[in-house]
């Protein structure tokens, strides 16, 4: 029997087996009410909703603390001593890696195609409003991470919901958080194995298979996807041996590297075509409001601009606040404030270029795709769209789609790693153990479609906001307060920095970058 029998035989027990499941958890999670002609995911309201209350609640914090936050990622108010692994920049491009992706590749097309060019305001929005849900749980996320006595932390909604609830509400609300941190994690685990691991490596091999030597080459074959799906495995181990730090260090060259790519690639197409930006901008307003998009009117845009804009940022869904719990701070909030740049740097920027790109170059694939005219076409859309200035662009988006695969495996081997290790336990045996479990997965998603345990993941990433947003409502004055701290600190070091206060240590500190 030839190892590609073997692999399909495989891919269609799995795929027979979890179908089913996957079919009722969908059906559960993505419930749906009909709202102006089209289908409404109640999943999708939780998340925008939380985002609204957040931005009312923190008067708008991401518009008023959106310098503070870059700022802070400078590291111009870091302290000497701070507990953490890793800097500002380097929790916030390790995350960043957990969420820039795939989706904002293939995501924004299929948008764009079913919910017409309107779809992108909405995405703009969710976006806006995801930025003050992402300050909620990164601040909590730091706010009660786990210092180990080896150095390292743990944090996220395993930590913050079953400490800040006991802190809050007593021993009713340790109950509640234990019960809550436990379903989140499993939640976590899951979807980190599914879809941030052999998601990432079947749509990488898929481009890579695709672009190198054709449908009928080497890298076609399963000899090629087991090829492919080992050296992945192999780097990918290499970096998790190493723990958050070599994690970070690796995602601070490389998130900037491939987004500074990709968005240059979208700018050559756009100002390749700069005379059609303001209709575009114009088209994008309008559709909006005259939505033209397969199905759905204007809330058929509404909805599937928010959903894609979830999907891509995911704010509320408690993954990122595991990456910025190991950042060097005294102070949650201003990591809280770093990780609002998040949702913008992935949705309103990211998100946006690709849209731009797609409807200025307005690709013959997306005019199919809009008339519904066979399957709606992902990353091929966009691919398109960058052949229409950049022929040879399908080769480099090759090198992009790698990149932010590999980016994401690490980012969710982390996430993963610290589920595991809530549920499991901290010993070197256990981390060991899914490391090498985690890498062998990657290898599987090179072999294997599974289409029904993406589904089945994709419940369970969205389920998680479920736990996870209850815990941000009930926790929100704990995050009023942190906040209100640190502004307090960031004025004081701006005095200090201003007058002096005659002490050469403060005066240092002032200017102090760690």
């Amino acid at each position: 029997m030839s190892l590609e029998s073997i692999t399909n035989s495989i891919d269609e027990s799995v795929s027979d087996f979890f179908e089913p499941v996957a079919d009722a958890a969908s059906d559960v999670v993505f419930y749906t009410v009909p709202v102006g002609g089209t289908d409404l995911p109640l999943i999708v309201a939780w998340l925008v909703i939380a985002g609204l209350i957040f931005t009312v609640g923190f008067g708008l914090v991401q518009v008023r603390k959106f310098k503070l936050a870059f700022d802070t990622v400078r590291g111009k108010y870091d302290e000497e001593g701070s507990v953490g692994e890793v800097n500002h920049f380097q929790a916030l491009t390790a995350a960043v890696s957990g969420t820039v992706g795939l989706g904002n590749i293939a995501g924004v097309a299929v948008a764009v195609s079913i919910g017409g060019p309107g779809a992108t305001f909405w995405m703009i929005l969710c976006g806006l409003l995801g930025m003050a849900t992402k300050f909620v749980e990164v601040t909590l996320g730091v706010k009660y991470r786990e210092e180990h006595e080896d150095g390292t932390v743990s944090g996220g909604p395993m930590h913050y919901l079953p400490k800040g609830l006991a802190e809050r509400f007593g021993s009713g609300g340790a109950k509640l958080g234990k019960v809550l941190a436990v379903l989140a994690s499993i939640m976590i685990l899951f979807f980190g194995l599914f879809g941030g691991n052999l998601l990432q490596a079947n749509q990488s091999y898929a481009q890579i298979a695709s672009t190198v030597g054709g449908g009928d080459g080497f890298m076609a074959s399963s000899a090629g996807a087991v090829l492919f799906g080992l050296v992945v495995a192999a780097l990918v181990g290499l970096v998790l041996l190493g723990g958050i730090r070599s994690i970070a260090s690796v995602t601070s060259r490389l998130i900037p590297a491939m987004a500074g790519m990709y968005v240059v690639a979208c700018l050559v197409v756009i100002l390749t075509n700069v005379t059609a930006v303001p209709d575009a901008i114009q088209t994008i307003f309008n559709g909006a409001f005259e939505a033209d998009g397969i199905t759905g009117g204007v809330i058929g845009a509404l909805i599937v601009g928010f959903q894609r804009a979830a999907f891509s940022n995911e704010a509320g869904l408690g993954s990122a606040p595991i990456a910025h719990s190991a950042v060097k701070t005294k102070h949650p909030a201003s990591e809280g404030l770093v990780a609002l740049l998040e949702p913008f740097i992935d949705t309103v920027v990211i998100c946006t270029m690709t849209a731009l790109t797609i409807i200025i170059a307005d690709p013959a694939s997306w005019a199919a795709a809009r008339e519904n005219e066979g399957d709606i076409g992902g990353v091929t859309i966009t691919s398109d769209a960058f052949a229409t200035v950049l022929p040879w662009f399908p080769h480099v988006l090759t090198v992009a789609v790698l990149l932010f695969a590999f980016s994401t495996i690490l980012t969710w081997g982390y996430y993963g790693l610290k589920a595991w290790s809530y549920l499991f336990g901290k010993s070197r045996t256990s981390e060991l153990t899914f490391k090498a479990l985690w890498s062998l997965f990657v290898v599987a998603g090179s072999l294997l479609s599974l289409d029904s345990l993406i589904s089945l993941a994709d419940s369970a990433l969205f389920l998680l906001s479920v736990f996870n947003i209850i815990g941000l409502y009930l926790l929100a004055p704990v995050v009023k307060k942190e906040l209100d701290s640190f502004m307090d600190f960031v004025r004081s070091r701006k005095a200090r920095a201003a007058v002096g206060s005659g002490d050469p240590g403060d005066e240092r500190d002032a200017v102090k970058v760690v």
